[in-house]
């Protein structure tokens, strides 16, 4: 979900019109309009709008960002740990796990 999305559907999730946006922002609903259908804002502006939402920013880096959203969306960590641990299982590459099985022969 992109950015300006979120923003939306926060404000959306709040109860919040665009016009709530003046008293919790101090920005009119023209320029909080403008920011939700195609902004581009500065970081002063997106901490802005995250304060006036009940909401903080966050930079979560790329190999955790599953498991954040799974969390988010209320799935247990332990859940997910398990299925990252069943792919790695099934897409395991047995040289890389043990680099010398095969190399003396069957009959190790």
């Amino acid at each position: 979900m992109l950015l300006l999305e979120q923003i939306k559907s926060r404000r959306l999730a709040l109860g919040l019109k665009q016009s709530d946006m003046l008293m919790r922002l101090g920005m009119s609903r023209q320029q909080y309009q403008r920011l939700e259908a195609s902004g581009n804002p500065r970081l002063n502006t997106l901490e802005l709008v995250a304060k006036g939402l009940n909401a903080e920013l966050m930079l979560i880096p790329q190999g955790k960002r599953e498991a954040v959203l799974a969390v988010l969306a209320g799935k247990h960590v332990s859940e997910q740990a398990s299925l990252e641990h069943e792919t790695q299982e099934e897409t395991s590459d047995p040289l890389v796990d043990d680099p010398w099985e095969g190399l003396l022969g069957e009959n190790e």
